[in-house]
């Protein structure tokens, strides 16, 4: 199955087995069928929210993988900077530069289902490359604005969560751009200690704020 957003440039799928299939394993599937043909110019351009799974899937296949700022136009940014081709963020919207000058889902759309006549697959099988790491986001409300990262008690809390983490997942805080509060978002392996670690967090956020 193929959804799209109301203007048509943002895409989800659904694979056979009825998983949601999201931007960050359609831009995989993308980038791995170029890789494969010898047609992948440059590597991929994620965000700060793509799924560390899918990173890890691209170092497999010797794929470069770099992280902009949320938001279509600072993927595009670095893409045109680095002279590449595929980048895209989660929430569907995928950026193939190959086959069209801005993110188009239909066309992302297109590849993907390319890509699965080419293999003889089902999209359950091919999207499997990719392991996606559990996510945790806890926003915390703000009495107003502040700069969380000249806040040094909160860099250290940040940096604790980390340490606990260590190789097996990351740490974003982001403040909303239209909202007064602060997005804690931890990632890694273990789902339990994703839960912990971010509400542990949030809570030492919350605390520092007031």
């Amino acid at each position: 199955g193929i959804a799209l957003d109301g203007e048509g440039d943002r895409i989800m799928m659904v694979d056979d087995q009825g998983r949601i299939i999201d931007g960050d394993e359609i831009i995989f599937l993308i980038a791995k069928d170029l890789k494969t043909r010898g047609a992948l110019q440059g590597g991929v351009v994620g965000t700060v929210m793509s799924n560390l799974g899918m990173e890890l899937a691209l170092k497999e296949l010797d794929i470069p993988f770099i992280r902009a700022g949320v938001g279509d136009r600072h993927v595009m940014r670095l893409l045109k900077e680095n002279n590449w081709q595929i980048g895209g963020e989660p929430s569907g919207h995928v950026i193939c530069l190959h086959a069209s000058p801005s993110g188009d889902g239909i066309i992302a759309g297109l590849q993907v289902l390319a890509c699965m006549a080419q293999e003889q697959e089902k999209l359950s099988v091919l999207a499997a490359g990719v392991q996606k790491f559990p996510q945790l986001m806890i926003n915390v409300p703000l009495k107003e604005r502040v700069d969380i990262d000249a806040n040094g008690a909160i860099q250290d809390a940040v940096a604790q969560t980390e340490a606990e983490l260590g190789d097996n997942g990351r740490v974003l805080l982001r403040p909303s751009g239209t909202e007064p509060l602060v997005r804690v978002m931890v990632e890694g392996k273990d789902a339990d200690q994703v839960k912990s670690t971010c509400e542990s967090l949030a809570d030492a956020v919350k605390d520092i704020l007031g």
